[in-house]
């Protein structure tokens, strides 16, 4: 891991860890070189959130490293709290570094009556105090929109692409799931050079309730090794794709996913002959007894985040750091 010298950042840089994911904070705070913030967070009698800062960080340029991960409301509500402490103490700017977004799934209505909650936490965040975010793979794009403050959305995929070049893969067919990836997936086929198919999927029901999966695959896939990709994996259809998959001829597959959202019957659904590897990034952790044996690969966004994070700080381009490999921003 390499690490940025401490005299990059000036002495207003202040970076702080929500309880969500301290490891993948601590790592960035080793590139950067610098300590993490004194903060104390916890919970009082009747589930109540509270958070101290143990510092003045008055007139400080604050990070804030607090994914909103499984229990996803907790986490929320946390950064919440966490903003309204920063802001109340006389922050000069804060900045929240989401990794793994919730409640983006909920980006519009599919029916009538519903939320649009991706946008309400947008407009809590807002309210609370942040004045920019920065996220990784957004499960949609647009969500950026919602906010009315500056979000820096960052992809992953350089970092999962990199991993499959060394695999050295031969016979290697990048899936996406659905038409909504097929632009992610194309960006992989443009880093990988190997060819694409494209799932179908009919879905029943909406949000969290139980989905069926019908696939037909649109492509060659016969004696390949295919490597489906997506942003997030929860309990939900893509293990379903890579028994269709293998049932259409192909090799068992790989996953590439950005967020390891392994709640439910994830794992053992992930233990299966038509998956032989799972490769997921550490936006959300994932705890030794998740990891299956071999099964699951973490790779680390920390070096993505912190250059981010010291490009905010220091006022210049973050799209830079993904021009030379024409990805800009994700799809």
């Amino acid at each position: 891991m390499s690490t940025i010298t401490n005299g990059e950042v000036r002495d207003d840089f202040r970076l702080f860890a929500g309880r969500a994911n301290p490891e993948l904070a601590k790592e960035i705070a080793t590139i950067l070189g610098v300590e993490l913030g004194k903060m104390s967070v916890s919970t009082f009698p009747g589930d109540e959130t509270h958070a101290q800062v143990d510092e003045s960080i008055r007139g400080a340029d604050i990070y804030i490293v607090q994914p909103t991960v499984p229990p996803t409301n907790d986490s929320l509500m946390e950064l919440l709290v966490i903003i309204d402490a920063m802001k109340r103490a006389s922050a000069q700017q804060i900045t929240a570094v989401i990794p793994y977004f919730g409640y983006a799934r909920q980006d519009h209505k599919s029916t009538g009556r519903e939320p649009i909650s991706a946008k309400l936490v947008a407009n809590l965040l807002t309210t609370a105090g942040a004045n920019r975010v920065v996220s990784v793979d957004l499960h949609a794009a647009q969500i950026q929109g919602f906010f009315d403050i500056p979000v820096d959305h960052l992809t992953a995929l350089p970092t999962l692409a990199d991993y499959f070049k060394e695999k050295q893969i031969e016979d290697g067919v990048i899936v996406s799931p659905d038409a909504g990836r097929a632009k992610l997936a194309d960006k992989y086929v443009d880093m990988l050079g190997m060819p694409l198919a494209v799932m179908h999927k009919k879905r029943s029901g909406t949000g969290g309730r139980e989905v069926k999966v019908v696939t037909e695959i649109i492509g060659d896939v016969v004696d390949k090794t295919p490597i489906i990709i997506d942003d997030l994996v929860t309990s939900g259809s893509i293990y379903q794709q890579a028994d269709a998959i293998v049932e259409a001829g192909a090799k068992p597959a790989y996953l590439s996913i950005t967020h390891p959202v392994l709640v439910g019957p994830a794992l053992q659904r992930l233990n299966r002959p038509s998956i032989q590897e799972v490769v997921v990034t550490n936006t959300v952790p994932v705890p030794a007894e998740k990891q299956i044996g071999n099964k699951i690969q973490v790779l680390s966004i920390a070096p993505l985040l912190a250059e981010a994070i010291l490009r905010i700080h220091q006022r210049r381009s973050v799209s830079q750091v993904f021009f030379d490999q024409k990805l800009v921003f994700p799809v």
